[in-house]
């Protein structure tokens, strides 16, 4: 899997095979997990290689999506409910049957991101732009 960050956007770009991805999504069912990320040869495109997903449930509404920079982590803290929706979205890319992206951007009234959220593009497994 690969995280990468780009602090002047305000986001981050996720990417992985499928069972990485589903990986991400059970600890974000389990309220709490941490799941290691590694570096690639690909161009990172100015951004920020992370090295670990990191999950934890908490008290409050929706999902914040944020970056520990000093310890290259991304972090996922929300409640259970918010947690488990945003599974169902690492559930759904990982099972995309083509190329493809979703973005996972806070406005105001989200569903189950929290303001402040930064905002997350989830790849394909088959990459992040449709073959056909």
């Amino acid at each position: 899997m690969r995280v990468l960050f780009f602090p002047g956007e305000g986001g981050v770009d996720l990417s992985g095979s499928a069972s990485e991805l589903v990986a991400v999504a059970r600890a974000l069912s389990a309220g709490g997990g941490v799941t290691e990320a590694s570096a690639s040869t690909e161009p990172s495109f100015g951004g920020t290689e992370l090295t670990s997903v990191e999950v934890l449930a908490r008290s409050g509404s929706g999902v914040r999506v944020g970056v520990d920079p000093a310890r290259r982590a991304l972090l996922i803290e929300g409640d259970r409910t918010a947690l488990g929706a945003l599974a169902d979205e690492l559930r759904s890319t990982a099972e995309m049957e083509d190329g493809g992206h979703q973005h996972i951007e806070y406005y105001p009234g989200h569903d189950y991101l929290a303001a402040g959220s930064l905002a997350m593009v989830l790849n394909s497994p088959h990459g992040g732009m449709p073959a056909r």
